[in-house]
């Protein structure tokens, strides 16, 4: 019997100089304003990127040339505290509805104008093979991955 090893999660954190509430709109709710633009899967090139405010939203780029590609949907959402987004892209950055894997993200207050952000990406074990959920966690794992995204957050959300 083979047994079935789960990779761990992506773990990320940042500190912005924000107060929580603050981060977490940022964050949720103008995603426009700090997503990297290179960052896409559509064809054409990303005008916006949008968080549906609720439980069972929609997460998906909007073109420049109108066309929307889903990303995924909301599974929970908790504001000020952080919310969860359902990641439903496979290993070639292709929107699979088959493909479930979380992003959670919390919101904690350092101080009045201090906020930890603390990025979990898990469940990566359904990208599938060994190989291919390593490739993955790598590419999203990378400096180019979670961290450039978390950067580029904070430089929209720093006070």
């Amino acid at each position: 019997m083979s047994k079935t090893i789960i990779p761990a999660p992506v773990k990320r954190s940042i500190e912005v100089k924000s107060a929580r509430a603050k981060a977490f709109d940022v964050f949720a709710n103008k995603t426009s304003s700090w997503w990297p633009k290179s960052h896409h899967i559509g064809k054409s090139p990303m005008a916006k990127s949008v968080i549906e405010p609720k439980a069972g939203g929609r997460w998906y780029e909007v073109g420049e040339d109108g066309t929307e590609c889903q990303w995924g949907y909301v599974v929970a959402w908790n504001p000020p505290e952080g919310l969860t987004l359902a990641w439903q892209l496979n290993s070639q950055w292709q929107f699979d509805p088959k493909i479930v894997t979380e992003v959670e993200v919390k919101f904690t207050a350092l101080g009045p104008s201090l906020t930890r952000v603390e990025l979990e990406h898990r469940h990566l074990e359904r990208f599938g093979d060994a190989t291919t959920v390593e490739t993955v966690r790598k590419s999203i794992d990378s400096d180019g991955g979670w961290p450039a995204i978390l950067r580029a957050f904070a430089s929209v959300a720093d006070v």
